[in-house]
């Protein structure tokens, strides 16, 4: 057994790259070495700005003989077909093997040297690399068949425990030397083992471990805020990116002029992480701090007094540049800027930026008058549905496109406006994914309903709905985040109301099409998106579709209460016994072909004639007509039940009460149990046929109000 060392050095990989480019490096010599039959120890893997590394332990020095059978033509098959397999074997006829008519060949492959199977397998990676970017170099890079790696590859150490492991990728030889510190020690160092990798290019200012390069950096990050009385505001990202632009990391202090912090703080800490890679802090009443943290890759002979003072000049630049664009912007009112939405195409079925604000604006207005978002202004959703789009066009989002909406609530505050529109334009983007705050403010609320919304209807409308994988215009993230806001804020509105409000103004263009892309592929994309996230909070999939198979229920609300208290019904002992006994039922009604308005996806109102579903109508007069015989004690308990339970749970079902519903109903378990143990239902007599066919259909109904229990697994 002996440890493989395996490096390649190259010019700087950059930091998004490393992590992903060392994972991939295991999982492909992991995989080489599974082909031949070897399987390391364990494996460890180093990545830094200049290199790849990994170190395999435990191999086998050599991989096991192994035998390899054949299948091959029959006995009696013509010559040109027994050669073929010859010639594929390498095989003799009297080597092989008859067995029951059918040629067989065993061939038996000698182990090969550990050493061997490396020098093959390692150039094999190298060419087969998955860089995301990848480049050709130097003289060879005219022909297509070079070399790519991710930026000029110098060199490659292998070797296995002492020895060198041969190999020649592109000119370039294995070999035992490689670079330590670009500027501490530019020498060449020679590794003799895997043992000693990590502690030789140590003593040559490399570190090779990336968590421990982590380490150092977010430790001595925290010290050196905390020295000054700041804290160091946490970045895990930027923690990795800083520990992959450096081998030697040394953290640093610096200063800036207290003055920047008049621009906003998101401005500024978007221009020391984005621009500069920097670390921000915060003071001690929690406001941002005047002072950044940078990493050096040496070791400064003065302390690193020259480095921060380089960094904070750029950096005084850089926010020169930002408040320049903040004190430039504020001249100009965000109604002035909406202007210029005209000269910005959104899309060329769709007209421009401008008219999409407009579309935005009355559906906000109309969502705020018709009280589906209470307590909500309609005058102020209006306006800040007008301006919530301004910040586009203003020079602060233009260098920083994440901060559009939030510039846009800074620039409405600064000129005054009411601080609910300015809540809204800077909140109406929220939620962005999974986790993100939901709006709750109701002028907010209806400008983040109203934009998203309008994506939806209106792209569904020139049939340009998600298709696949494909989604070019977000709308999966923008039907979850309508459901989010909807939810959370119990927002009571049908859904097909609201599209027929968003798309007004194009009725008379799209109606043709309205009924096919909105009603139906808008609303079925809806209840798709309403799976998607219902299934991630835990919601059982069978309950949902249990509700949607009611038909003509899209008040979100209320169906997700439908869902969630069938959920909890359905974990009960009485759920599971009662569903038990609505399958039996149902499973005997759909015997005698008796028919049920639930599953045509016609809505249940809770005031159908449950024997009105009855194929015979014999079978609907004999439910009506009891007195037509005498019913048994099971039968009659059953009967009484249903009286009870029925009224109860239509009374909590108007109330919207579904857990009430389901503890009415949760009385019929008992009897149902003793009906199908006392009761026989296909009885000879025809008038007790049919009225037992009929009690069974006034349990399926009843159980269908609040969900279509066919649709539930168990």
């Amino acid at each position: 057994m002996a440890d493989f060392l395996l490096e390649l050095c190259c010019e700087e990989i950059p930091a998004r790259m490393q992590a992903k480019a060392s994972e991939d490096l295991a999982r492909l010599f992991s995989g080489k070495l599974a082909e031949a039959g070897l399987k390391a120890e364990k494996l460890t893997s180093y990545v830094t700005p200049r290199r790849l590394a990994l170190i395999a332990h435990g191999l086998p020095l050599q991989t096991e003989a192994v035998s390899e059978e054949y299948k091959g033509p029959r006995t009696s098959a013509p010559a040109q077909a027994l050669e073929g397999f010859l010639r594929k074997t390498g095989l003799t006829q009297d080597q092989l093997e008859d067995r029951d008519g059918v040629w067989f060949a065993v061939v038996e492959k000698p182990g090969r040297a550990t050493s061997d199977v490396l020098a093959e397998a390692v150039p094999a990676i190298i060419r087969a690399f998955p860089w995301p970017k990848s480049m050709r170099w130097g003289k060879a890079s005219i022909s297509t068949e070079s070399l790519r790696w991710v930026r000029p590859l110098q060199g490659i150490v292998a070797i296995l425990g002492t020895d060198l492991v041969a190999m020649e990728v592109e000119g370039i030889r294995s070999g035992f030397v490689t670079v330590g510190h670009r500027f501490h020690h530019p020498g060449e160092v020679t590794i003799t083992s895997a043992a000693d990798y990590a502690e030789k290019l140590r003593a040559a200012h490399v570190i090779v471990d990336q968590a421990e390069r982590q380490a150092i950096v977010e430790t001595r990050a925290k010290a050196l805020a905390a020295e000054a009385g700041y804290e160091l505001i946490e970045d895990g990202g930027l923690v990795a990116e800083n520990a992959g632009l450096t081998e030697w990391p040394v953290p640093l202090l610096g200063q800036f002029d207290p003055e920047f912090l008049q621009v906003p703080p998101e401005v500024i800490q978007l221009t020391l992480r984005i621009n500069q890679k920097y670390f921000v802090l915060r003071d001690k009443s929690g406001k941002l701090a005047p002072a950044f943290i940078c990493t050096a890759n040496i070791v400064a002979k003065d302390g690193g007094a020259a480095i921060v003072a380089g960094n904070g000049k750029v950096l005084a630049a850089r926010l020169s540049d930002a408040r320049f664009f903040w004190e430039q912007d504020k001249k100009i009112p965000l109604a002035e800027q909406a202007k210029k939405l005209e000269r910005i195409t959104f899309h060329e079925k769709l007209g421009t930026v401008a008219d999409k604000v407009e579309r935005v604006a009355k559906l906000a207005e109309w969502l705020a008058s018709e009280g589906i978002v209470p307590g909500c202004d309609p005058a102020l959703a209006r306006q800040a549905a007008e301006l919530c789009k301004a910040d586009l066009v203003t020079e602060m989002v233009g260098e920083f496109p994440e901060l559009q909406g939030l510039m846009g609530g800074y620039y409405a505050r600064e000129e005054g406006l009411p601080e609910a529109v300015a809540d809204a334009i800077r909140d109406h983007y929220k939620p962005v994914g999974q986790g993100d705050d939901v709006p709750a403010a109701p002028v907010t609320v209806a400008v983040a309903l109203a934009d998203r919304l309008d994506n939806l209807t209106r792209f569904f409308l020139i049939d340009e709905a998600p298709t696949g994988s494909k989604d070019p215009f977000a709308l999966r993230r923008a039907a979850l985040g309508v459901i989010s806001i909807i939810v959370q804020n119990r927002l009571r509105f049908r859904m097909e109301q609201v599209f027929l409000a968003a798309c007004d103004d194009d009725l008379d263009e799209f109606g043709a099409v309205f009924y096919d892309r909105i009603e139906e592929k808008l609303a079925a994309f809806f209840a798709d998106r309403l799976k998607v996230q219902q299934k991630e909070a835990g919601v059982r999939h069978d309950l949902i579709d249990a509700v949607f198979a009611l038909g003509g229920e899209d008040d979100l609300v209320r169906l997700l209460d439908r869902v969630h208290a069938l959920q909890s019904f359905v974990e009960t002992e009485d759920g599971v016994n009662l569903l038990a006994g609505y399958k039996r039922a149902a499973n005997i009604l759909k015997k005698e072909g008796v028919g049920d308005t639930a599953s045509t996806g016609v809505a249940q109102t809770g005031e159908e004639d449950p024997g009105a579903s009855l194929d015979d109508p014999a079978v609907g007069d004999a439910m009506r007509a009891h007195d037509a015989y005498m019913p048994e004690p099971a039968e009659a308990a059953l009967i009484a039940a249903l009286d009870s339970a029925e009224p109860r749970a239509d009374s909590a079902i108007a109330a919207e009460d579904f857990e009430g519903a389901m503890a009415a109903l949760a009385i019929l378990r008992a009897p149902i149990d003793t009906f199908f143990d006392d009761v026989t239902v296909n009885a000879p007599e025809p008038e007790k046929r049919a009225a037992r066919l009929a009690l069974l259909g006034r349990i399926r109904a009843a159980v269908h109000k609040v969900a279509d229990f066919s649709k539930i697994a168990g």
